[in-house]
């Protein structure tokens, strides 16, 4: 067999399990013999092994367990030397925000079939990389967005009342009551930099507290209540008491907020940064907030972030570090935006079950840099099929050799998509012999576009 070729395992007792859940009400009435999706396996059983990292939720590593895969479990992250180390053996890993899957992690993971990022982003895979080696992504980019946005809303009365300042300086044994400088939120302005799940649910949320909501954002939207778009970011931080962000780390966000935006903020306006560490120039902020130009700032992401509990948050991580930690008024979290014991549930059963139906189903849809294939489930009435799954390089004539090799054999069903460079194929065919895999997987794996061939049965 060909080393492109990749093969993942599943025990049969998963087919249950996995199934139930996906079915209407109206078919669950029928026979479970009969419309039971079966979980598949592949032709050439080796065990799947997952690599979960940094802590995610216990529910997620249950089910996988569950589901007959061996589970490595480490509440950290890993660095790029240590992934390099450990990751060949594995054919899927699951991680959050701290751990970099990098072109070099991923050149050292023949086995790898698929990433799950147990988080709302990416930026910390290199997804063309991942695609280049057949290696879907998949995320959860909607399930944290009410945990992030009520930090906000928790974050924007803190920092109006200096409840942060008043707190702590009780707990240092000082009494220091006082109204200067502390605000009601009703009838202020808040100014949302990016209008999309957490940003529209914030506005709600911010609305409800009597405050005015404009928001910027780089497409038009449907604005929900009283909210009002703005046509640019310059106009927004001029007229807004609070500015909350919430995009994503790409090169046209990094540095978004600079010290040119910090000027046209309003003097004795605030910040607040949950989106991501590179989006906000610190340096800039720091002077920003020293100079009395901004009241205060809540941070909840770092360009470097430590990798674990319990490790140092300072000059060495960051060089402007301490001096930030010695401003007055500025809410410093170690990105605990979405860390609620729901958000972390909702995102662990969205992830667990996205890499489980690839792993067993070859379905794609919810990938972020693959095509979304999806092919109805092999039932258990349909008797022995073999389901194809073919990750290919996006150039003409791949379906042409790919048909000819499936021409002598019933094609029950067939779909392909591409992304870019990257082309997907599933196909799932009656009647076949072990012999008849082995013919196969050669034809495939022969074709020069071939990335990946799996056979599932």
């Amino acid at each position: 067999m060909s080393t492109n070729s990749k093969v993942v395992a599943a025990t049969s007792s998963t087919i249950a399990r996995l199934s139930v859940q996906e079915l209407s009400l109206d078919v669950r009435r029928r026979s479970l013999s009969e419309i039971t999706p079966r979980f598949l396996q592949p032709v050439e059983n080796g065990g799947v092994r997952l690599l979960i990292l940094e802590n995610i939720s216990q529910e997620a590593v249950f089910a996988f367990r569950a589901l007959g895969f061996h589970v490595d479990h480490y509440t950290t992250a890993m660095t790029e030397d240590e992934l390099v180390e450990k990751i060949g053996s594995y054919h899927a890993i699951g991680i959050r925000s701290k751990t970099k899957i990098t072109r070099r992690v991923i050149e050292a993971a023949p086995k790898l079939l698929v990433i799950g990022c147990f988080c709302i982003g990416t930026n910390q895979v290199d997804l063309p990389a991942a695609a280049s080696a057949g290696i879907p992504v998949f995320n959860s980019p909607f399930s944290n967005s009410r945990s992030v946005a009520e930090l906000v809303m928790a974050e924007l009365i803190a920092l109006s009342r200096q409840l942060f300042e008043r707190a702590y300086e009780l707990r240092t044994g000082i009494w220091n009551k006082q109204s200067k400088g502390c605000w009601e939120v009703r009838g202020k302005t808040l100014g949302i930099v990016g209008y999309g799940h957490i940003g529209s649910q914030l506005s709600v949320l911010a609305e409800s507290f009597g405050l005015r909501v404009l928001f910027y954002d780089v497409i038009n939207i449907m604005p929900l209540g009283s909210a009002r778009q703005v046509a640019t970011l310059t106009t927004l931080l001029a007229e807004s008491d609070f500015v909350t962000l919430h995009v994503p780390e790409l090169a046209e966000t990094t540095n978004l907020i600079s010290t040119q935006q910090l000027k046209e903020m309003k003097k004795g306006s605030y910040l607040i940064n949950n989106a991501r560490g590179r989006v906000v120039d610190i340096p800039a902020l720091i002077h920003a907030l020293a100079s009395g130009h901004l009241a205060g700032a809540a941070i909840d992401v770092f360009p470097s972030e430590p990798g674990a509990n319990g490790a140092p948050f300072d000059d060495q991580l960051n060089s402007w570090a301490s001096a930030l930690r010695d401003l007055p008024n500025v809410i410093l979290t170690p990105h605990i935006g979405g860390s609620t014991e729901e958000a972390q549930r909702m995102i662990g059963d969205e992830v667990s079950q996205a890499l489980a139906r690839y792993l067993g189903y070859g379905t794609t849809l919810g990938a972020v840099n693959f095509p979304e294939v999806d092919l109805r489930a092999i039932t258990a009435e349909q008797g022995t099929q073999l389901r194809i799954c073919h990750v290919h390089k996006n150039q003409p004539g791949v379906l042409r050799q790919v048909n000819e090799a499936l021409s002598p054999y019933n094609v029950e069903k067939q779909y392909s998509d591409s992304k870019g460079d990257i082309a997907y194929l599933m196909a799932d065919i009656a009647d076949v012999s072990r012999a008849d895999v082995n013919k196969l997987q050669e034809l495939i794996d022969a074709t020069d576009a071939n990335i990946l061939t799996r056979f599932l049965v």
